[in-house]
């Protein structure tokens, strides 16, 4: 079992910056990739970013590239999304979540967090 949870959500005004973080606990060793998804009312749940435990290879949706950055601090068991330049459309539910392989897609993931709101104002 893996627990997840995330922090640092809040409301911000666009041009802001933000930091989430996503705490993981329990059998971490045993999912390689953590990733991002953002969830608005009423659309899917989409990818953001994720990042490798052992290499710190990255990959970041095309709507963030450049504005967010996600990072790990493997002695904390800890992942981090930087988001600057924010923009109203980054407004949704921010998802922690864990798998086995490198993967854009949610149902690759089987473990999740709670999820953070992050609301951005224009």
């Amino acid at each position: 079992q893996v627990q997840l949870v995330e922090s640092g959500g809040g409301l911000v005004q666009a041009g802001g910056s933000l930091r989430l973080s996503c705490a993981a606990s329990g059998r971490t060793f045993s999912r390689n990739t953590m990733g991002w998804f953002r969830q608005a009312p009423g659309k899917e749940r989409t990818f953001v970013s994720f990042i490798t435990w052992s290499t710190g290879r990255t990959e970041y949706a095309d709507s963030v590239k450049g504005r967010f950055t996600i990072s790990r601090d493997n002695a904390k068991n800890t992942v981090y999304l930087q988001m600057n330049n924010v923009k109203p459309e980054d407004t949704a539910i921010y998802y922690c979540a864990a798998a086995i392989v490198t993967s854009r897609l949610p149902r690759a993931y089987d473990y999740w967090g709670q999820g953070t709101q992050v609301t951005v104002s224009s």
